[in-house]
C-alpha cells in the first residue's frame, strides 16, 4: 500500500472522505462488504415491503457501533459495528432495526424536524456519495468537492417511541424471514454499560437511538416468544462474516495491531486473510502474495480472494500480472461492479492498446449497476479518450464531476460532449440533464 490510509491506493477498498471543518467522515467502498450486507439485508427490506434495488447501502470507515439511515432510502454502517459482530445475526438484527426505521417513515418526520443548516449539510454529505477524485495511476484518496461539515454522528436523532416501534418492526422482518433476533438482543447490550456514561464518552449510537431498561425487555420477550429464537446463521455465513472481520482488520489497523492478533501460529483463513493485506500494508510483497496464494488455492471458487491477489500485485506496480486473478474474480461474480472496476483498471494501467476496449467494455457494465461510482467514470474518460471518442470521454468526464459535486466542471464537459453527440440520443440527452442540474 502506498501512503498511508487517508491516501489508500487499492481498488476494492476505497476510502472515500467527506471532509469539512467539524470533521471528516469517511466511507468504503469494499466488494464483498458490500456483498455480504447486501445479502443479509435483501431477505429484510422485502419482509418490509421495500424495494431492495432502490436501497443503498454504505459502509463508514469509523471504529464506533452505529448504524443509520439518511437521504431517503440510504443505509450507513460503521465498520466498529461490522468488526464488533461475533455474528451475521448480530449484524443482521441492526439491519432490521434500521429498516423499520425507513418503513415506519422516521426519516420524513426527522427530515421536517430538521433546520436549515443541517438539512443542508445531510443532502450534500448524500449527494457526494460515491466521490472518488482521481489518482495518479491508482484510485488514491478521495475527497468531497464541496466540503461538507456534517457530523455523522448527529445525523439522526429518534424518539423512544420510534425506536421501540424500529425494534417491534425488526423482529416482525426476522420472523417472516425465518432467523433469530437474539442478535439484535445482544448488539444493544453491548451498549448497557455506555448508559451510565457521559454524553462525550457514550457511543454514538446510543445517542442517537436512545436505549431503556423498557424497551430492551419488550424487545427480549418479542425474541424469547419467536419460534425461530434458536435458529443459528448457516455455517457458510460465519466464515463469510469472519473473512470480511478479518479482512477490514487487515486494512484499518496498523500491521503490528493485526500481526498480534492473528499471529503466525494462526493458521486459519480469516487469520490468513488478515495477514496478507498486512503485509501488503507493509510492502512486503513476497509474504503477502505467500499468505493469499494459500487462501486461493484452498479456496478456488471465492472471487474476493482472486480480487485481493490482483490488488496486491496491482499495487505493487505489476498490473500486467494483475490482470488473471482480477479476471478470475469476475468470471465467478460477474454481477459485481466493483470487481469489474479494479479489472479494467489494472488493464488500463498496462498501456497496451489491445485491453483498452476490453477495459471499456468492462467499465461499461459496471456502471449500469453502480452509477455512483466516480472513479469508474473517471477510468472510463481515459478508455474513451485513448479510443479517440472525444464525446464518450466528455461525457464521462462530465458525470465524474457531477458525482463529485462539481457541477461547474461537469457542465463544462457536458457542453463539449454535446457539441460531438449526436442530438437526441440517450447520451446527448445525458448531457442536458446535467446541463439543467442546478448548481
Amino acid at each position: 500500500m502506498r501512503g498511508g490510509f487517508s491516501l489508500l491506493a487499492i481498488a476494492l477498498l476505497t476510502l472515500v472522505t467527506f471532509a469539512g471543518p467539524a470533521q471528516a467522515i469517511g466511507l468504503i467502498r469494499d466488494a464483498e462488504t458490500e456483498h455480504i450486507i447486501r445479502k443479509y439485508s435483501e431477505p429484510i427490506f422485502r419482509a418490509a415491503g421495500l424495494n431492495p434495488n432502490a436501497i443503498s447501502i454504505h459502509i463508514v470507515n469509523d471504529n464506533s457501533l452505529n448504524a443509520f439511515v439518511a437521504g431517503g432510502q440510504r443505509m450507513f454502517v460503521n465498520t466498529g459495528m461490522i468488526r464488533r459482530a461475533d455474528s451475521p445475526n448480530m449484524l443482521i438484527g441492526v439491519i432490521a432495526h434500521e429498516t423499520g426505521h425507513i418503513a415506519g417513515g422516521h426519516l420524513v418526520t426527522r427530515r421536517n424536524a430538521i433546520e436549515g443548516n443541517t438539512a443542508a449539510a445531510i443532502l450534500s454529505f448524500v449527494l457526494g456519495i460515491g466521490a472518488v477524485a482521481a489518482g495518479a495511476g491508482d484510485v488514491g484518496g478521495a475527497i468531497l468537492a464541496g466540503g461538507t461539515s456534517v457530523a455523522q454522528r448527529n445525523i439522526l436523532e429518534y424518539t423512544r417511541v420510534q425506536e421501540a416501534a424500529a425494534d417491534q418492526a425488526a423482529m416482525t422482518y426476522l420472523n417472516q424471514v425465518g432467523w433469530s433476533g437474539r442478535g439484535l438482543v445482544k448488539t444493544f447490550e453491548l451498549f448497557r454499560g455506555y448508559e451510565v456514561l457521559s454524553s462525550r464518552q457514550q457511543d454514538p449510537y446510543l445517542r442517537s437511538h436512545p436505549l431503556s431498561s423498557e424497551r430492551l425487555s419488550s424487545l427480549e420477550d418479542r425474541v424469547e416468544n419467536s419460534p425461530y429464537k434458536d435458529r443459528k446463521d448457516p455455517n457458510d455465513w460465519q466464515f463469510e462474516h469472519d473473512m470480511v472481520r478479518a479482512k477490514l482488520a487487515g486494512f484499518l489497523d496498523r500491521p503490528a495491531v493485526t500481526f498480534r492478533r492473528y499471529p503466525k501460529s494462526d493458521e486459519s483463513a480469516p487469520a490468513r486473510y488478515a495477514r496478507a493485506v498486512a503485509h501488503h500494508h507493509a510492502s512486503d510483497l513476497g509474504k503477502a502474495l505467500v499468505e493469499i496464494s494459500s487462501l486461493v488455492e484452498e479456496f478456488p471458487d471465492n472471487p474476493f480472494l482472486w480480487e485481493l491477489k490482483g490488488q496486491i500485485l496491482f499495487e505493487s506496480g505489476k498490473a500486467r500480472e494483475a490482470i488473471a486473478p482480477y479476471e478470475k474474480s469476475v468470471d465467478l461474480l460477474g454481477d459485481s461492479p466493483l470487481l469489474r472496476v479494479g479489472l479494467a483498471q489494472a488493464m488500463l494501467a498496462t498501456d497496451d492498446p489491445s485491453l483498452t476496449k476490453p477495459a471499456v467494455e468492462h467499465l461499461e457494465k459496471s456502471l449500469r449497476y453502480d452509477r455512483e461510482n466516480s472513479f469508474a467514470f473517471h477510468q472510463l474518460a481515459m478508455g474513451y479518450s485513448r479510443l479517440g471518442d472525444k464525446p464518450l470521454a466528455d461525457l464521462a468526464t462530465a458525470e465524474r464531476y457531477y458525482l463529485t459535486g462539481d457541477i461547474r466542471q461537469a457542465k463544462q464537459h457536458a457542453y463539449r460532449a454535446q457539441e460531438g453527440l449526436p442530438e437526441g440520443t440517450p447520451n446527448w440527452l445525458r448531457a442536458q440533464d446535467i446541463l439543467n442540474s442546478k448548481g
